[in-house]
């Protein structure tokens, strides 16, 4: 593990390990049960990290005492936890919001928190949260339309239910760490009914749907979904 403020990444493409590999699941947070949506389906969408900021945020999350530090990678949330009637027509919408964004580029830098609202610390997202927030809207309409409970904020949660003294260890250790790196593609995830989070297909942004990357390996999952504050 690298020490707090002396990373900067800088990496040339987005791992795809980091993507498909790496993700248990869109978010983290409070538990939903697999029922959490209904009969109907639950879906999420995800950036994922490379592989080496994925890790490297993995370790500092486990060193302070998130039990979910092993199964959630570090990510950024786009669409938390959210019920979807028909399949088809909510593919096809992912698929075209993926077709019309162009890849960019993410700086985390910092640290903020959730409290008191939430007992959450992450990375604050500085370069690309426009477009994390574009991307949000725009998915969040048409079959994956809801109202939130709170204001989407993108970020990379790095510690969550853990005591006070290891959420200000985790806001005071990480609060010079930055990292930079490009993003071309998103997640789609599905909620199955044995509670896993599956990656149905990873999109590549400005690319055509039969280039998009399918998948139905099962992702490890603690739980269920997450609230929007993750």
């Amino acid at each position: 593990m690298c020490a707090a403020g002396k990373l900067s990444v800088q990496v040339g493409s987005l791992s795809r390990g980091a993507g498909q590999a790496a993700d248990a699941r869109p978010a983290t947070g409070s538990h939903q049960s697999g029922s959490a949506c209904g009969d109907n389906m639950c879906v999420g969408v995800i950036l994922g990290f490379p592989r080496e900021v994925a890790q490297e945020l993995q370790q500092w999350r486990a060193s302070f005492g998130d039990p979910m530090a092993e199964v959630i990678p570090a990510h950024i949330t786009l669409v938390t936890t959210t019920p979807a009637q028909d399949w088809e027509a909510t593919l096809e919408h992912v698929r075209d919001v993926a077709r019309r964004q162009a890849p960019f580029k993410i700086t985390i830098s910092g640290t903020g928190s959730f409290r008191p609202v939430s007992p959450v610390v992450f990375l604050k997202v500085e370069d690309g949260f426009e477009e994390c927030v574009g991307l949000h809207e725009q998915l969040q309409t048409g079959p994956l339309e809801r109202d939130l409970p709170f204001p989407y904020h993108p970020h990379v949660t790095v510690a969550h239910d853990v005591a006070p003294e290891n959420l200000d260890e985790a806001e005071t250790v990480l609060k010079n760490y930055t990292a930079t790196f490009p993003v071309v593609s998103m997640g789609l995830y599905e909620h199955d009914d044995n509670g896993i989070w599956q990656l149905r297909e990873e999109l590549d942004f400005g690319g055509d749907a039969d280039q998009s990357r399918k998948s139905t390996a099962q992702r490890p999952a603690a739980g269920g979904g997450a609230t929007a504050a993750d």
